[in-house]
């Protein structure tokens, strides 16, 4: 590009003067390979650097084959997991109930998660979040199912002396806050929320879900604008990749329920927790309608921070069934 740029402002042509065939096909080449595959009806070449990886991926299938899917079509584990890493997987294990009320992440996503996980060769990998309700009986389910690992790696962290302060130098209005201590020292963080829908914000997705690595959550319901602090505390957490099961949704009532469940089987995924969300926003049913992602404020106001992008028509989804 810098030839080409070069010639067209040298002093033999000026900007305005057309370009001839010959010299179109020298100075871009790349162009050329473009217009004749479109004139031919080929598939288009892939530009030398261009990632081959869609921005969103959307399986629907079997929860752990869709799960290993949806990862595999951004590129596998290995491209987020590099070997003796140290890898935290927070899915949502918030509440006593079982797999069918969909009010956690199920059990199966998150233990295909660790597993793809341990493949690429984490040197260890820990499953948390702080639970609202009792943090054993919260976590049972996913402890069994990643209980063929045979580590100790699933807790629900619900003392004060597993968090520590953490500056928020990108917070509108919450500037500090406590996070796992685990999740400040780990070199991967990944987010495997489940779709769900919820009382005060409509949704939670990954954003909301972040609020399960921090010790005070209340002060972000009663101290601060709760969709502001949502984005404040995404730019301080932000997954390297995110994994959202709605293999089943709790569509309404949310995010303890009883409510209405959704069975859509479909796993979204992405580098881009503010596209996962707006993704499964569009995606699925709520509260017995369908909503555009900027209606859903954290998800417009994180957009607007650039902390990821809802505009989805602009974006590559890759979809796929399995």
């Amino acid at each position: 590009m810098r030839n080409r740029h070069h010639r067209l402002t040298g002093p033999a042509r000026s900007l305005g003067a057309p370009l001839g065939r010959r010299e179109f096909i020298r100075l871009n080449g790349r162009g050329a390979l473009w217009l004749a595959a479109l004139a031919c009806g080929l598939p288009l070449p892939r530009l030398a650097g261009a990632t081959a990886f869609p921005h969103l991926a959307v399986v629907t299938g079997e929860r752990r084959a869709a799960t290993r899917s949806a990862v595999g079509l951004l590129g596998g584990m290995e491209r987020f997991v590099k070997p003796g890493q140290r890898v935290v997987v927070k899915p949502n294990m918030s509440f006593a109930h079982g797999a069918e009320e969909a009010a956690n992440t199920h059990p199966e996503v998150v233990r295909e998660v660790v597993a793809m996980c341990r493949e690429a060769g984490a040197a260890r990998v820990r499953v948390l979040d702080h639970p609202l309700r009792s943090a054993e009986l919260c976590i049972e389910g996913v402890r069994q199912a990643c209980g063929i690992f045979e580590e100790d790696m699933v807790h629900g962290l619900s003392q004060p002396r597993f968090f520590t302060p953490a500056p928020i130098p990108a917070g509108v209005q919450m500037k500090e806050t406590q996070v796992m201590r685990e999740v400040l020292s780990a070199d991967v963080l990944i987010a495997v929320p489940a779709a769900k829908a919820h009382g005060s914000t409509g949704v939670s997705l990954t954003l909301k879900g972040m609020m399960g690595l921090v010790w005070d959550r209340g002060s972000m319901h009663g101290r601060y604008d709760l969709h502001t602090a949502i984005v404040d505390l995404a730019s301080l957490l932000r997954p390297a990749l995110t994994i959202i099961d709605g293999s089943r949704v709790l569509s309404t009532n949310g995010p303890s329920g009883p409510g209405k469940v959704l069975t859509p089987n479909t796993i979204i995924a992405s580098t881009d927790m503010v596209s996962a969300d707006a993704q499964a926003v569009r995606e699925f049913e709520w509260y017995g309608r369908r909503f555009e992602p900027r209606q859903v404020d954290h998800i417009r106001l994180a957009h607007e921070r650039g902390l990821g992008r809802m505009d989805l028509e602009r974006l590559d989804v890759r979809r796929e069934r399995v």
